[in-house]
């Protein structure tokens, strides 16, 4: 029997769930935006209540890795890493973008006659994207990208493609193709999670906590106030 406690703080939801073989056993879903200091480490001490309450002990935290929210990501990983140093226990690190294909596969019972393109929003026309077959096989690997007409071109040539994620929604209008398809109301979260980290636990697919870090994709910019900027304007060191 494998117990599995998932996180997931890559984007505006804050999910934790707990996962008994592979079923999840409790879920706790917060779509309140950017609320995962506050609320990651509530659902992570009931989902440890359930476990106890169950007789059960955790035997490897997952956590979604990136890319996506520079300060999600650390909340979450670093939530993932201090409880397996406390548990003694392993972890595994799952991709955001496999969580979101992974779920618009089960959504449309595994459809092959497509390619499966999951986005995440990443500012004005940015995306953080790869795309996948029926399978969950990466057939392009993660990029940030600025998405126009031409961007996914090469693979609606060769037949049709899904878009999902909150990435998908602002590109709808620039991807003009018949074979384009959009799929609503896929996001990452802890329990769709589940069927992968339950997985990569039973293969022993662990990562290094000691070393581990998020899988950002880019740099982290820093931007400031337009009216901190503007404060400063016409200021002499004396």
């Amino acid at each position: 029997m494998s117990c599995v406690l998932n996180i997931e703080t890559a984007t505006t939801l804050c999910s934790v769930a707990l996962a008994v073989d592979g079923a999840a056993v409790f879920s706790r879903v917060s779509g309140e935006g950017h609320a995962h200091s506050a609320v990651a480490g509530v659902y992570v001490e009931e989902a440890l209540a359930e476990a106890k309450a169950r007789g059960l002990s955790v035997d490897a935290v997952a956590v979604s890795c990136g890319p996506g929210s520079y300060t999600g990501l650390r909340i979450g990983v670093s939530l993932a890493k201090g409880l397996c140093f406390g548990l003694g226990v392993p972890l595994i690190g799952i991709h955001t973008l496999d969580i979101l294909a992974a779920e618009a596969i089960r959504r449309s019972d595994g459809a092959a006659d497509r390619l499966y393109a999951a986005m995440i929003d990443a500012r004005r026309m940015e995306v953080y994207a790869a795309i996948y077959d029926a399978t969950g096989r990466t057939v392009r690997e993660a990029r940030a990208e600025v998405v126009d007409e031409a961007t996914y071109a090469p693979f609606l040539a060769d037949g049709p493609v899904c878009f999902f994620g909150d990435g998908a929604a602002k590109c709808e209008p620039v991807i003009r193709s018949p074979r384009a398809t959009f799929l609503p109301g896929i996001a990452p979260s802890a329990e769709a999670m589940i069927p992968l980290a339950t997985r990569a636990f039973e293969e022993g697919r662990f990562e290094d906590v000691a070393y581990f870090e998020p899988f950002y994709l880019k740099d982290f910019k820093a931007t400031v106030a337009k009216n901190k900027v503007l404060s400063g304007v016409g200021r002499h060191s004396s």
